[in-house]
């Protein structure tokens, strides 16, 4: 059983404690149970439609339009402990709805929001390119005005989670209102709009749902414009602002589980004649996992507190703990490996299966290096901002 302290910080609240409670419900029965990775269309569907009628997507797909990160942190901390597809799941509801849900008109709400919360219907967040990933402002895809109340958009989109499965995407491109970022617009479009093809499916590391998107002149109406021309990076900004602080609440469910795993693994394995646990050199992996643990849930939940308590932008804040609990998740998921020993590096043994799904999250919504630069350059400005 992972720690439960933490549920008594001040950054929670007595609802989160019970949110808490019914998500780790769900998940004891439900996460792993429901999970293959030989299937994971099948997986990721399956997850979506029970955490729907368990009511758990009410969370990423608020009725009121108002996201309560504290508890998507919790949530996604719970799953991933359980299972790297039901994490998985739950995220993408909220990724691929949240731009609809933070700056959509009431009709795209009512449109995509129903389906999403009942797990019905996946959606998808396509901002990636084969030449533009951390560099948004590079994005090619274009939107362009046909002259009849609607866009076309022409480009592609790769390392699209969902893509292949979901109902819609959230589709970001260029229209041309200025240069750069600014020049950019959000499209909502249903995944069967003409033009609209999955180019390729995408195998990685720890097996997901993941596509390349192909738009060949895709002909959608001017309402499905999400927010207004030329705020594409604002929405995109505004959503990641949300949501990557939960990449680093699945960082830290993932290295709770391979800490735990750690230290009963050390207990109990014995050799030379004591237990694994004798040995200090494990009981400093222990340690160092256990301090890693600890400062990544302090930087998630503090961030995740700012952003509930009203701070209109949290993206220093989030990306420290998205930055220091991807990499300790990393950490301690190798530490895991190595207490293990061979059993580590068995295919499909817990410990080969942390440590594969830790991976990616050092590179997706914002590479390890690019945080880096995002909390230098915010430190740079308060600086400035204190000198002035």
């Amino acid at each position: 059983m992972a720690d439960a302290s933490f549920l008594d910080w001040p950054f929670l609240e007595a609802r989160h404690r019970a949110w808490a409670a019914e998500v780790e419900a769900w998940a004891a029965t439900h996460a792993e149970a429901l999970s293959d990775e030989g299937d994971v269309d099948g997986s990721t569907r399956r997850l979506a439609r029970a955490m729907g009628e368990a009511g758990l997507l009410r969370v990423p797909c608020p009725e009121d339009g108002r996201l309560d990160v504290r508890g998507l942190c919790l949530a996604r901390d719970i799953l991933a402990r359980h299972s790297g597809l039901a994490d998985f799941a739950f995220a993408m509801q909220g990724l691929g709805t949240g731009p609809v849900t933070l700056f959509g008109t009431p009709e795209q709400r009512a449109r995509l929001l129903p389906a999403a919360r009942a797990g019905t219907a996946l959606a998808a967040f396509a901002l990636s390119e084969p030449e533009a990933g951390s560099d948004v402002a590079a994005l090619a895809t274009v939107a362009e005005r046909d002259g009849n109340g609607h866009y076309r958009l022409t480009g592609r989109k790769t390392w699209i989670s969902n893509g292949g499965i979901a109902a819609s995407y959230v589709v970001f491109a260029r229209t041309g209102e200025a240069p750069g970022a600014k020049g950019l617009s959000a499209f909502l479009v249903p995944a069967d709009t003409p033009g609209l093809a999955i180019e390729a499916r995408i195998d990685v590391t720890a097996p997901h749902p993941l596509a390349t998107l192909a738009f060949d002149a895709a002909r959608i109406p001017a309402g499905a414009m999400i927010g207004m021309p030329g705020e594409g990076f604002k929405v995109a900004m505004g959503t990641l602002d949300v949501f990557r602080a939960t990449v680093g609440a699945a960082a830290l469910g993932f290295a709770r589980r391979a800490f735990d795993m750690t230290v009963a693994h050390a207990a109990r394995r014995r050799l030379f004649g004591a237990t694994l646990f004798d040995q200090q050199m494990s009981q400093a992996a222990i340690a160092d996992s256990a301090v890693d643990v600890e400062a990544s849930a302090l930087l998630v939940y503090r961030a995740a507190w700012l952003k509930d308590a009203g701070a209109p932008r949290v993206t220093r804040e989030a990306s420290m703990a998205k930055l220091h609990a991807t990499e300790a998740a990393q950490r301690c998921a190798d530490r895991n490996v190595q207490i293990h020993g061979g059993l580590g590096v068995t295919r499909g043994h817990k410990a080969e299966e942390l440590y594969r799904e830790v991976r990616a999250l050092r590179v997706y919504e914002g590479a390890s290096e690019i945080q880096r630069v995002v909390i230098a350059r915010a430190e740079r400005d308060r600086l400035a901002a204190g000198a002035g």
